[in-house]
């Protein structure tokens, strides 16, 4: 798509103008036909879906990567903080793609996080070097965020913006499941966090090789301009060779206007519910209904697709009734609904997977509407002050995402407390549930006088979980049940486990006493466990030790969770003041009229340049 120059003689090396048109130059001459715009937009969409992927990787593999480096809930939140900070002063990087334009640094983004992601960070031994590769991708995709978005802007007119508005949200989102589907189906025999990061940066690393040869932009010109249908194709190239582009970016510091703060305040506000589920919702789905990491990374795919559906669907409702206003308040209204609902189900751990589910895919399709109708607003809100300032505007949006999205991770910490002492006694807890889920096939106190074993026998997953968590006392255990459940004989299933002067067989019968104690809220001090458990089993002594920490955590856990679900319901209310507040048309009819009114200017225009 660049001007043609005489091919270098056989054998000679490549002028320096030559190399730098194929390393940086990717200017079109001209406004790209249909065809050709779809395919850029579809480009920009699967580069944007890969680099949220690679993004939201960490989300999966939560509850396995924060006790590899032995890291604390907080600290991670703090980690989330510094890079959305970075990431926020960074949209204003990309701001400056309206100067130096978009592509570039769309596709050498690709390349230093595809390198992060596949290299440095599942090679990051420590936590430190985990944390800079961390950063330093929130700091590239700060840039993205706001790249990207300002690409589809220059190739949609006005009259497609929501819907390819609605296609590039498929960014987050599609990214999003992806993460989920990849977990679901890899992390049962891909064992390490590690191959998770490491298949993300193999992809983007690939997706780098195909926007370098093939992603293009608009020349500033052309992108300078408001465009709203597709028929103003020839006028763009036409008004572009008038403009002064240096004139027509100066002063970007203007765009910082209320109203487009105001709208990217409500927007961030709505979106903090959708945050928590691409970030931390494994560890929710974990502690309070006990699903496995592969389950719930199952369940987010119920939120993920139809939101990816709505989008797009609620995008093309938008431009068809040419109105964005009641789409971002009617849909934020169910939206505020479901979550109503969703918050009420932390204090009902055994809702089937499907009633999770189904809800899930409810919040899903309800906030996907008001999202693609909004980006096609606040995008016609900047071009109604400049439209060659489009993507400073957008780092307006992107910087303040960045700012509430880091302030709500500070505070979460903060909000859900008991979280920090259940993932730093992670291990503790698994055991403590394979424990308390063979409670009622242990033998009792009954069963022991009368050397029998109980009547009812344990199932096989029961003992299997005991077996997984590699714990003497934990296996022990599993022995006598193994025992009962084979051979009906008390005696015969205590000699399975070492006898009953064996240190864990000794263990466990204070064991029991003293785990129920706790459970019931009773004070039970370390020196007593010691006294009747650490002196013959250190391993149980230190469970029952960590379960003085877990128990209250896992009572507290829902309510405290559910505190922060009431915080993402006044998100939705204040994004529903802030649209009613914007400036638009309700009514499909006035819109119409209104685009009638400009196709007419438009015409006007197009014949006395003789291009009618």
């Amino acid at each position: 798509m660049t001007s043609m120059t005489a091919e270098p003689a056989p054998g000679a090396s490549p002028s320096p103008q030559r190399l730098r048109n194929a390393l940086v130059n990717r200017q079109l001459p001209h406004y790209p036909r249909t065809g050709s715009r779809i395919w850029l937009l579809a480009l920009v969409t699967v580069a944007t879906i890969v680099l949220y992927y690679l993004y939201f990787v960490p989300g999966s593999v939560l509850p396995t990567l924060l006790p590899y480096y032995h890291m604390s809930f907080l600290y991670f939140m703090t980690l989330i903080v510094i890079a959305n900070a970075v990431g926020a002063f960074t949209a204003f990087i990309g701001g400056l793609s309206d100067r130096i334009g978009r592509a570039n640094l769309t596709v050498y983004g690709l390349l230093v996080v595809g390198i992060l992601q596949t290299f440095a960070i599942p090679n990051a031994h420590s936590l430190g070097s985990f944390d800079v590769a961390y950063v330093a991708i929130g700091f590239v995709e700060g840039i993205i965020l706001v790249v990207t978005p300002a690409l589809v802007r220059d190739f949609s007119p006005q009259m497609g913006r929501a819907t390819a508005m609605g296609f590039w949200t498929l960014g987050p989102v599609l990214g999003s499941l992806v993460v989920s589907q990849v977990a679901t189906d890899t992390l049962s025999h891909l064992k390490a966090w590690q191959d998770q990061f490491m298949i993300s940066g193999f992809v983007c690393l690939a997706m780098f090789v195909i926007a370098f040869f093939a992603l293009r932009e608009l020349t500033p010109g052309m992108r300078d301009q408001l465009m709203v249908t597709s028929r103003e194709r020839a006028l763009i190239e036409a008004r572009a060779k008038g403009i002064n582009v240096d004139e027509a970016v100066s002063h970007p510091l203007r765009m910082f206007k209320l109203d487009l703060i105001a709208s990217a305040f409500g927007i961030s506000a709505q979106l903090l519910l959708y945050y928590a589920v691409v970030t931390i919702i494994n560890l929710y789905w974990v502690i309070v209904f006990s699903l496995t990491l592969a389950n719930a990374n199952g369940l987010n795919r119920w939120y993920f697709l139809p939101d990816a559906i709505g989008l797009v669907l609620f995008g093309f409702l938008s431009d068809r009734l040419r109105v964005r206003k009641p789409f971002m308040v009617i849909n934020t209204a169910a939206y505020l609904g479901f979550v109503l609902w969703f918050a009420t189900l932390a204090h009902h751990p055994h809702t089937s997977y499907y009633t999770l589910a189904i809800l899930m895919a409810c919040l899903g399709f309800s906030g996907s509407g008001a999202y693609s109708a909004w980006m096609a607003h606040y995008t016609e809100s900047v071009e109604a002050k400049n439209p060659a300032l489009a993507a400073t505007g957008l780092a307006v949006w992107g910087w303040m995402l960045r700012i509430i999205v880091a302030a709500s991770f500070l505070v979460i910490p903060h909000v859900v407390s008991s979280t920090n002492a259940l993932v730093n006694n992670q291990d503790a807890a698994t055991a403590l549930q394979a424990f308390q889920a063979a409670a009622p096939y242990a033998p009792s106190k009954q069963d022991i006088a009368k050397l029998t074993c109980p009547s009812t026998p344990a199932p096989a997953s029961i003992v299997h979980n005991l077996q997984a968590t590699h714990r003497p006392g934990a296996t022990a255990l599993a022995s006598i049940l193994n025992g009962c459940n084979t051979t009906h004989n008390l005696i015969t299933a205590v000699e399975s486990a070492g006898g009953p002067t064996a240190p864990q067989v000794v263990a466990l019968q204070s064991y029991t006493d003293l785990a129920l104690a706790i459970q019931s809220g009773q004070p039970v001090s370390n020196q007593t466990i010691d006294a009747k458990v650490g002196a013959h089993s250190a391993d149980l002594a230190g469970l029952l030790k960590a379960e003085k920490l877990i128990v209250p955590a896992q009572k507290s856990a829902p309510t405290q969770w559910q505190h922060w679900w009431m915080v993402c319901t006044i998100g939705q209310i204040v994004f529903i003041l802030v649209a009613l507040s914007l400036k638009g048309r309700w009514s499909p009819r006035a819109a119409k009229k209104d685009f009638e009114a400009y196709e007419n200017q438009i015409a006007e225009e197009m014949t006395k340049l003789g291009l009618g």
